[in-house]
């Protein structure tokens, strides 16, 4: 009796994590495919996507020396400023610009303001791709107040991880 309790415990388990996992690839095909246009980056910007967002030291290129680079962030206002993800609208397109001075769409980054989630009475910190978002505090480097963001390198392979913020195969050079 206890060996099949837990053989269906386990086999639960198992089912859920499949369920998880195949909702997050889900979710980045569907990122995927709203974001192929923003390759063009007039596109992106006539959808919204203003830029190139600064922080408070005047850098656009968002850099981490010795861990890596997110790149240059074009932000879609109006979609900051609601309390929803959803994969196939993200908040930011980040690019990275390359040696021609092109811009390369490398990634999506989804952002909600911890104070507009918990407004709408969330209670739990927010997930997407089956994934939960870090909390970034007050006094960050773009003097906002506490957000949860996650990035999704979706055009750009980082080889730390699919979710990483930083990823080591990018460049601001």
């Amino acid at each position: 009796m206890k060996k099949s309790k837990f053989f269906l415990a386990t086999l639960a388990l198992l089912m859920l994590v499949s369920a998880t996992a195949a909702e997050a690839t889900n979710d980045l095909s569907r990122a995927r495919g709203a974001t192929a246009r923003f390759h063009d980056i007039a596109t992106a910007q006539g959808a919204g996507y203003g830029g190139p967002l600064e922080d408070l030291a005047g850098i656009s290129c968002i850099a981490n020396p010795g861990v890596g680079v997110m790149g240059i962030h074009y932000v879609n206002g109006a979609l900051v400023g609601d309390a929803s993800l959803d994969a196939a609208t993200p908040e930011v397109l980040v690019y990275q610009q390359l040696p021609n001075g092109k811009l390369r769409l490398v990634a999506a980054e989804y952002i909600v303001f911890q104070g507009a989630w918990l407004i709408a009475e969330n209670t739990a910190a927010p997930t997407l791709f089956g994934q939960t978002l870090t909390l970034v505090p007050a006094g960050n480097r773009y003097g906002l107040p506490p957000f949860y963001e996650i990035h999704a390198w979706i055009w750009m392979h980082n080889p730390d991880g699919m979710f990483k913020d930083w990823n080591p195969s990018g460049s601001c050079a």
